[in-house]
């Protein structure tokens, strides 16, 4: 297939997958391991109102790191800093947007802070892992929180 560059806009034909980036927040509790996490707005309709890490589209020209630390200042209006990649989610149809290939990244936050919605959340806060199931969170962010609790498990 022929790489064929449009005139315009200099893009390709290549259909290719978009890029998401999600901040995992841990801290200890006071009745456990919590995580941060925001609540979906309306859109997509599939996750309206379901608990999901901060993040979102890498924007062109931006590394995930970068991208992971303003999405996460966007959307809870924590300041995050030493992102550390965690995991990557790409099966397609993971999102009923497009195809996206997640980058999840542990990032630290000041314990402390209290969480502010932005961006296209209408919620932000620490909840407790163990509350966390597939019926109360966005799409495969369930694999995270399991790992989570392996983790804190072992």
């Amino acid at each position: 297939m022929a790489n064929n560059l449009c005139e315009v806009c200099g893009r390709d034909d290549y259909r290719n997958p978009a890029v998401t980036v999600d901040a995992v927040v841990l801290r200890q509790g006071l009745n456990g391991e919590e995580v941060l996490l925001i609540k979906r707005g309306p859109w997509p309709i599939e996750w309206k109102g379901k608990w999901a890490f901060p993040g979102g589209f890498v924007d062109y020209g931006e590394s995930p790191e970068v991208a992971v630390i303003r999405e996460l200042k966007e959307e809870t209006g924590a300041i995050g800093k030493n992102p550390v990649s965690l995991a990557i989610l790409g099966e397609p149809g993971r999102d009923p947007r497009k195809h996206c290939i997640g980058l999840f990244y542990i990032v630290d936050v000041d314990p402390e802070y209290e969480p502010v919605a932005g961006d296209d959340a209408i919620d932000a806060a620490w909840i407790n892992i163990e509350s966390i199931n597939s019926e109360n969170i966005a799409g495969d962010h369930i694999e995270i929180i399991e790992m989570i609790k392996d983790m804190v498990n072992e």
